[in-house]
């Protein structure tokens, strides 16, 4: 499996085992973009096109467009409006330019309605149409000399040295012929000097710009509108609350294996048991209002305990149990009684410390075999991993520690080690009890396993179909 599969899956964890927290965390960022919109109101866009005819390169169209958004155009424009608490600084915010296909420049003007949005637009873009045939000479001083002007000058100068030509005699003298291509050859250098005019000063050989029309009013609001508001808060809460338990679970120092909770303890493993369970148990119900809130959330247990193995049979579960019992017997022969730590929490160790307890009474009742008899009696207390505190030693000859693996840290561990110290019982040993699945209950008529296998056999060594 793929470290990509991996992640995918602990990430469908996290949303199976906590979508009531998750859920909750998406309401409260949902609430946060609410609060968030009434902080900021409605904006309204909308844009006005300019056009300009004729050759245009492309910095020469964004140096239009960032003329569009001048402060000498917006500050005109501001000055038309005539709005209230409204200058050139602040209307410069709600404008922008930029420069499309086509050799046209949209005008675009943000406000906090439509119809003022539609008025910034249109206004600003005819300020800049103005100020930019301004630019050009076309309509700031019309007396002046400019390209046009000239062009008009040298279109008089032609009709003049056509009718000198006319008026010349017309090639009866050789002075007369001479005058004649003199005058052609001064209308032709005319005409190509303005041909380089016009190249060099590609502007004045455009038409003026011309604004396409009255900016649409605009119908919707513009983004962030208060609905994305509120689904941009819920889409972060819930992604905050599922980095923030793949952080929690990088970060845990829960201790998950039987060696390392053996050594956090002290002492030595003595076995694994099973305890069957469909669902995953609970935690013990605590008091007051921050555990009924833990178990509404439900983050009373944890989150990345890998789900339950499939067990075997009764007896096979019966069998381990009976194991540790022979191990007790086997280190502690003269033993008469073992107070069994739990860590109160731990639902699964309570339960497999009392099959413990019930199996080594059993071992310990008269009628049982004498090869089985000797096993300690089991007295199971539960113990704050908080505040750890041991009842102090009686009868007992020790104390055998049973919990969960990945649920408790090695301070918690450690704690309740110095717990079991200071009431002078010495950990005998450790056992870690692990949740399964149950396995459905056979019916009388189904055979065991072991006598389907043997008439499965029988059946293919006498050629019979199985």
């Amino acid at each position: 499996m793929s470290d990509e599969t991996i992640r995918l899956a602990t990430i469908g964890r996290i949303i199976r085992r906590r979508l009531r927290l998750l859920l909750v965390l998406a309401v409260v960022g949902a609430l946060v973009g609410y609060g968030t919109s009434l902080l900021f109101p409605p904006r309204y866009t909308t844009s006005a096109s300019i056009l300009l005819p004729g050759a245009w390169q492309e910095r020469e169209l964004l140096t239009q467009a960032e003329i569009a958004t001048s402060s000498v155009v917006v500050d005109r424009a501001a000055a038309a409006l005539r709005w209230s608490g409204a200058d050139g600084g602040k209307l410069r915010e709600r404008v922008s330019a930029k420069a499309a296909d086509g050799n046209i420049i949209k005008i675009s003007g943000t406000a906090e309605t439509p119809e003022r949005a539609q008025r910034l637009s249109d206004q600003v873009a005819k300020e800049f149409v103005s100020f930019a045939a301004r630019i050009a000479g076309d309509s700031a001083n019309p007396g002046a000399a400019g390209p046009e002007a000239l062009r008009q000058l040298v279109a008089q100068a032609g009709r003049r040295i056509t009718e000198l030509a006319d008026a010349a005699d017309p090639g009866r003298t050789v002075e007369s012929v001479q005058g004649r291509t003199e005058l052609t050859k001064l209308r032709t250098a005319l005409q190509e000097a303005m041909k380089k005019l016009d190249q060099a000063n590609p502007a004045a050989g455009k038409a003026t710009m011309v604004v396409m029309g009255p900016a649409a009013r605009p119908a919707g609001e513009a983004p962030p509108t208060r609905v994305q508001l509120i689904v941009a808060g819920a889409l972060l809460f819930f992604l905050l609350g599922v980095i923030g338990h793949l952080t929690a679970a990088r970060t845990s120092r829960r201790l998950r294996t039987e060696p390392e909770i053996a050594a956090a303890l002290g002492s030595a493993l003595l076995g694994t048991v099973d305890v069957p369970g469909e669902r995953p148990v609970h935690r013990p119900e605590g008091r007051g209002p921050q555990a009924r809130i833990r178990r509404l959330l439900g983050t009373d247990i944890p989150w990345d305990i890998t789900a339950p193995q499939a067990s075997g049979d009764e007896a096979g579960r019966q069998l381990r149990y009976r194991r540790v019992c022979a191990r007790l017997r086997d280190q502690l022969p003269a033993a008469r009684r073992l107070l069994v730590v739990v860590p109160d929490g731990d639902e699964i160790a309570r339960r497999a410390a009392g099959q413990l307890a019930a199996e080594a009474e059993a071992e310990n009742d008269p009628s049982a075999s004498s090869s089985s008899r000797g096993c300690p009696a089991l007295r199971v207390v539960g113990v704050s991993v908080s505040r750890p505190l041991v009842p102090d030693r009686d009868a007992e000859s020790g104390a055998l520690v049973v919990l969960s693996a990945g649920s408790w840290t090695p301070e918690e561990l450690a704690g309740i080690a110095g717990a079991c110290a200071d009431a002078r019982h010495e950990v005998v040993g450790v056992v870690v009890a692990a949740p399964v699945r149950a396995r459905p209950t056979r019916s009388a008529d189904d055979p065991p396993d072991g006598a389907a296998a043997a008439i499965a056999v029988g059946l293919a060594a006498r050629g019979g179909s199985v």
